[in-house]
């Protein structure tokens, strides 16, 4: 096998597309290499380049086909037809059993070869999110203006060439140079294999692996903060883009102005963060520090200390612009900026941010009593949930919505507990938040997604495929997520159409919906996710607590013994009811005492009738314990009934009145679950 080293060196890439954009590299040069049965497939990805290391075969062995071809009394046209897919002539082609039959040799091809054809295609169609096309005499393009390819194949260069017709690809042809680290050591170099690439990058101030540039950062970052007595912010997503920004991480600490340190902590963080790519910091009482830690890309001779004093400077002007609109905002309370909701479009078809807030008092006052809070409060908080919208912070920063209703809301001397829901409404707002516990927040964040799934299935936005627009897909989560965490008995079909928005039909779509998302989370928990199918084919309970509740209950009556054989009986009448019903169906008809010949079908319909009574009584206490005991119960009957009697005899009243036992049976064990759903 033979060492290939692929490098596409450019101008920096921006951080979100390297690392999508090296898998694309390995998964299209694996697709274009296949013939060499690339393995050891290695990306890599860095701000001024992706790249690649594989092994492949040396070659593409010669081969030889045959193809068969039309009959040998086959039309002249069919003949011709197929001589031109393949690209052959009459004298390859001689007859065998009559038909014609054309034998190929494909000649060997180098490895080097095959790379050389294949990449230019690759480079030109690959697929960037967004391209950009630069200087003149070329249409080819890149992420960023593409300054080098390095191509090597067993340290030796692979001539590949982006010209393409009269397309020169800006002169770009392959060789076995690359460049280090901008500032700390410009200039190209040459080098003869994978190993000595990477080594040579290191030394030249470029780590090529995002894994250790990243691991590099937050041990950094760490150890500068502790020197200080502080602790980092843990910020995964900022950490990776971070990784994706420098070449050659440098972790530093800067100070920040005391006269900004009363500010929200959070308005600090996400202006940091969004503006500046820094980190937060807390003190030892956990309390925001004076402090914030960032990664520079250079080694500076003064200890960094000039990068730190410019990045100081510029944090003082972001913290100003903050204090700017902290100060300003607060200026008009948050209830005299619900009026200017109804100049913002929620949506065309749903009407103005206005229309909603009024949809959500109503709905949020209507839950408040069913949660535990008090309507009054529930109401207020609906009221200025949206407010923060039409401030100067939350326009600067769109992930502050919420923080800053809150802040301002307290600023206004509304209750803390109105001010928590303008804020905890919001949440979750993904898998790894929590969710509302206070009840009036659990009111107006319950009320805000019934009335945003509601308003978009009654206008046909509905989820299809990948595409959720309006993340209604996350909102019914949070629904599902806020019932369940908060153990809330509700009847949620009569909540969805208090939204007023849709009809009868809106209402089942809308709690089809979430009782989907609650299959999809307790597949995603490794629970038995067609135990609530079973359950569910019986019926949409709108009460999702009661729902989990009979899962369970099914759950771990299958899990035991008596569950497991009872499962296996029911499928057996189910099979015969199927068969049988498809003959002279349906045989749903009352059992007849005077029929039950057998000694067996007598004890089955016995403790059928007991059965029936214990289940029914346990629903209604919704006992589901109880009920799947009664069902339990059937289990020894059953066993003795498919033993012993014989269902399909030629008396046709026996026939009819045995079917009609085990359809009263099937009735009884889907008055819990559908058990035909169940897997395995």
């Amino acid at each position: 096998m033979a060492e290939l080293l692929l490098e596409l060196f450019s101008e920096e890439i921006p951080a979100r597309m390297q690392a999508e954009g090296a898998q694309a590299l390995g998964r299209l040069v694996a697709q274009a290499l296949a013939p060499l049965a690339p393995e050891n497939i290695r990306c890599f990805d860095a701000p001024r380049r992706i790249a690649l290391v594989a092994t492949v075969a040396p070659a593409v062995a010669a081969s030889r086909s045959t193809e068969r071809g039309p009959r040998a009394s086959a039309p002249e046209a069919a003949l011709a037809g197929f001589l031109r897919k393949h690209g052959a002539s009459r004298e390859q082609l001689r007859e065998e059993g009559g038909f014609w039959m054309l034998e190929r040799e494909t000649p060997g091809i180098d490895a080097a070869a095959l790379i050389a054809e294949a990449l230019p295609g690759l480079l030109r169609r690959f697929p960037w999110p967004k391209s950009m096309r630069w200087g003149r005499g070329s249409n080819f393009a890149w992420v960023r203006p593409l300054r080098r390819i390095l191509c090597l194949l067993d340290g030796r260069v692979v001539p590949v060439t982006l010209r393409e017709g009269d397309d020169d690809g800006h002169g770009l042809a392959s060789a076995d140079l690359t460049e280090g680290h901008r500032f700390l050591a410009p200039g190209a170099f040459a080098v003869r294999s994978a190993a000595e690439w990477q080594e040579k990058l290191a030394e030249r101030f470029v780590l090529v692996e995002r894994a250790e540039r990243r691991r590099r950062i937050a041990l950094g970052l760490h150890a500068a903060a502790a020197a200080h007595g502080l602790t980092l912010v843990e910020d995964d997503g900022l950490l990776d883009e971070v990784a994706g920004l420098v070449e050659w991480p440098v972790p530093l600490l800067g100070a920040i102005d005391p006269s900004f340190m009363d500010l929200p902590p959070e308005v600090m963080q996400v202006s940091m963060r969004v503006n500046q790519r820094y980190f937060a910091l807390r003190d030892a009482t956990g309390q925001p520090a004076p402090f914030f830690a960032f990664a520079a890309n250079v080694e500076a001779t003064d200890g960094g200390r000039t990068i730190v004093a410019g990045n100081e400077r510029v944090l003082r002007a972001r913290f100003a612009d903050a204090r700017h609109f902290w100060d300003h905002d607060r200026m008009q309370r948050l209830a005299g900026r619900v009026a200017a909701l109804d100049a913002i479009t929620f949506h065309a078809d749903l009407g103005s941010q206005g229309e909603r807030v009024r949809r959500l008092v109503t709905l949020s006052a209507h839950i408040a009593p069913l949660v535990g809070a008090a309507a009054e409060e529930a109401g207020r908080a609906a009221l200025l949930a949206k407010a923060d919208l039409t401030t100067g912070m939350v326009g600067e920063f769109p992930e502050l919505q919420g923080v800053m209703g809150r802040y301002y809301a307290l600023h206004d001397g509304e209750k803390p507990a109105v001010a928590d829901a303008v804020r905890d409404h919001y949440a979750p707002r993904g898998a790894a938040d929590s969710v509302p516990t206070a009840p009036v927040a659990v009111a107006v964040a319950l009320a805000d997604r019934l009335i945003q799934l509601a308003g978009f299935f009654a206008i046909g936005q509905k989820p299809s495929g990948s595409g959720d627009p309006y993340a209604l897909r996350r909102a019914a989560l949070g629904v599902v997520r806020i019932v369940r965490d908060n153990r809330l008995r509700l009847n949620l079909r009569p909540l969805i159409a208090a939204t007023g928005l849709g009809d009868a039909s809106t209402a089942e779509e809308v709690l089809a919906f979430l009782a989907e998302r609650l299959r999809i989370q307790l597949r995603a928990e490794g629970a038995r996710h067609d135990v609530l199918a079973a359950v569910l084919a019986t019926g949409l309970d709108d009460d999702l607590c009661r729902l989990l509740a009979r899962t369970d209950a099914v759950t771990a009556f299958l899990a035991s013994e008596d569950g497991a054989n009872l499962l296996t009986a029911s499928r057996r009448a189910a099979n015969i009811l199927r068969i049988e019903e498809r003959r002279d169906g349906p045989h749903d008809g009352p059992v007849d005492p005077a029929l039950l010949a057998e000694p067996d079908e007598s004890a089955l319909a016995a403790a059928l009738g007991v059965a029936e009574g214990v289940v029914e009584l346990a629903l209604a206490k919704e006992d589901f314990a109880a009920a799947m005991a009664g069902l339990a119960a059937l289990r020894v009957p059953l066993d003795g009934f498919f033993d012993r009697v014989t269902v399909n005899i030629a008396a046709s009243e026996l026939r009819r009145n045995r079917l009609r036992l085990l359809a009263r049976v099937r009735a009884a064990m889907n008055r819990t679950a559908d058990f035909s759903c169940i897997e395995g």
